[in-house]
């Protein structure tokens, strides 16, 4: 079992295994040909709202994380299509955001990592 993250604008690697973009709104100065994504799955990306909510505020962390994972449990095929897809090989979550540390691949990756530990 492997969940990574990466920022878009990172090179890719050998070792990423299946590339997903997990941003609702593609990347500025990114192609796709570059990107090397095997799918863009936006509709797991917070919403719209609670994007513009958030703003990248790191004050606002702890409420976007919750508000996120109650976005999650409304879409649990996705959830487990890439918890599948994780249970056998790398898959890395790919963010567009600046801040590493604050952003919807975390929140992902620890929720991803949660199902995967329960089974």
């Amino acid at each position: 079992m492997s969940v990574r993250i990466k920022r878009i604008y990172d090179a890719p690697g050998d070792d990423d295994g299946y590339r997903v973009l997990v941003d609702r709104v593609w990347p500025r100065g990114v192609s796709k040909q570059t990107a090397r994504l095997d799918r863009w799955l936006k509709e797991i990306a917070p919403s719209t709202e609670l994007r513009r909510w958030f703003g990248h505020d790191p004050s606002r962390w702890n409420e976007f994380r919750k508000r996120y994972r109650g976005e999650l449990q409304e879409t649990p095929v996705l959830v487990q299509e890439l918890a599948d897809k994780a249970r056998y090989a790398p898959v890395t979550l790919l963010f567009s955001a600046r801040d590493r540390q604050h952003n919807q691949a975390v929140v992902l990756r620890e929720w991803l990592e949660e199902r995967l530990s329960s089974d």
